[in-house]
């Protein structure tokens, strides 16, 4: 890794029609590519600049690119950007058209007599294909989540690359509605329970990353080793040359908890009242209350467990055991298979409050934070971060309660003529240093 300039091998712009191809490499400005844990595709955005001699027009006479081409949107974009590390492999979507990029728009356009600057945003052909594509078949309900989700990957949205898909232990039955691929595929992923559940762990996010779509438990990203560990050091503005890769150039903290949001989203505790219309019964009172004490020491963690106030001086309670959000629901009985009228489909107690708590501890603390270039992180990935400690004693200690693991939510890689690099925003859901699952 480095924060030394990437070299763009390659950068062919191909015009809807693919009869014209053009070399934007010497015009390209800057690059940046993005993954995001909550985004179904890939994206990034390229600014050009370049003279009127471009590319012949209509007439035959050199034009710019955005009249020569011309750019309407739709053009594939092939692209390939060397690493300037052993250790840091790039960027590359050249090697397959399949795996080409393709602009979805182009914005700041500015035209002069001589030139013109103009930023391609890109996607991946899914992302396309996910626009012109509906679903309407039926998945029964004995069909898994996981076996849902790959279906709906191969049969409708013709993913080529296809990453990790997790196995989940609740089976669904749903129609497709003539609903998006993706509209589904997210749905479905507020829905899943990971294989190995303890009635605790439920949420999916769905996304895609250079390696393909992925499908993960949040449970299972937590769980994961750390990719890599940084820190960071006010000698990161030496003028010394020395190996800078895994330090922390910059970062900042956005959040660090919002009590009163997690209480109006039911965070800590939600009451469910469920009506089931073959026996016209409501949930029993006395299984209706999902709470703190259900999810800690059962659900991965990235720090300590979750520690919260009491309601007041006078009481043993924390504001984990009260329910602040009451969540209401027909059940599903019957509507599917007339084998199964008597079973539930998806059973909501199994996920319901369960996802809702695990989304929104996530976002306990989020950090923004800029590395030098690491093309091998992913979005999901887990790293450890060292972040200084703010007192009068020794300066290169560090703070037990900040440092720690991390989630990437999301990542953008930059490339410019002067330099690379790598931000960040990270998420965790609880503080200290390590949490008991992760030792």
């Amino acid at each position: 890794m480095s924060t030394k300039r990437s070299i763009y091998e390659k950068l062919i712009l191909e015009s809807n029609d693919q009869r014209k191809s053009i070399d934007i490499r010497l015009g390209t400005f800057s690059i940046d590519y993005y993954e995001d844990i909550f985004s179904p595709t890939i994206t990034a955005k390229i600014v050009v600049m370049n003279a009127g001699n471009s590319t012949p027009g209509k007439s035959g006479e050199l034009e710019s690119i955005y009249s020569g081409l011309p750019l309407r949107g739709g053009e594939r974009v092939a692209l390939k950007i060397a690493g300037n590390s052993n250790t840091n492999p790039g960027l590359d979507f050249s090697t397959n058209p399949e795996h080409y990029l393709y602009v979805s728009s182009i914005s700041n356009v500015i035209k002069e007599s001589q030139r013109e600057l103009f930023v391609l945003n890109l996607v991946s052909r899914e992302a396309i294909t996910n626009e012109t594509t509906r679903v309407p078949k039926k998945f029964s309900s004995g069909t898994s989540i996981d076996s849902s989700v790959t279906s709906i990957l191969n049969d409708y949205l013709k993913a080529t690359k296809i990453g990790t898909i997790d196995k989940t232990s609740n089976r669904y039955g749903f129609i497709g509605n003539l609903k998006k691929p993706f509209t589904l595929l997210v749905w479905l992923a507020s829905k899943a329970v990971p294989e190995q559940s303890k009635r605790a762990t439920a949420g999916f996010v769905f996304y895609q990353t250079k390696d393909g779509f992925q499908f993960r438990s949040l449970d299972k990203l937590i769980s994961e080793k750390p990719k890599a560990k940084y820190t960071y050091s006010s000698l990161n503005q030496s003028g010394i040359e020395r190996n800078n890769d895994f330090l922390i150039l910059d970062y900042s903290v956005e959040r660090n908890q919002n009590l009163l949001e997690k209480l109006r989203l039911g965070a800590y505790s939600s009451q469910r009242i469920f009506f089931n219309p073959l026996t016209f019964e409501f949930t029993p009172q006395s299984k209706s209350v999902f709470k703190l004490e259900n999810y800690n020491g059962v659900a991965k963690n990235l720090g300590e467990e979750i520690k919260l106030p009491k309601i007041s001086n006078s009481s043993n309670q924390s504001i984990g055991d009260i329910p602040s959000r009451i969540l209401t629901q027909i059940l599903d009985v019957g509507t599917l298979e007339k084998s199964v009228s008597k079973e539930q489909n998806a059973n909501p107690f199994d996920y319901q409050s369960q996802s809702i708590m695990r989304y929104n501890v996530l976002f306990t603390q989020t950090v923004s934070m800029t590395v030098p270039s690491n093309t091998n992180l992913r979005a999901g990935d887990i790293i450890e971060c060292k972040f200084p400690k703010v007192s009068q004693s020794d300066g290169n200690t560090f703070d037990d309660d900040q440092s720690g693991l991390y989630m990437i939510k999301e990542l953008c890689h930059h490339f410019d003529t002067e330099g690379s690099f790598t931000s960040m925003k990270l998420i965790r859901d609880t503080f200290g240093k390590y949490g008991k699952n992760n030792k």
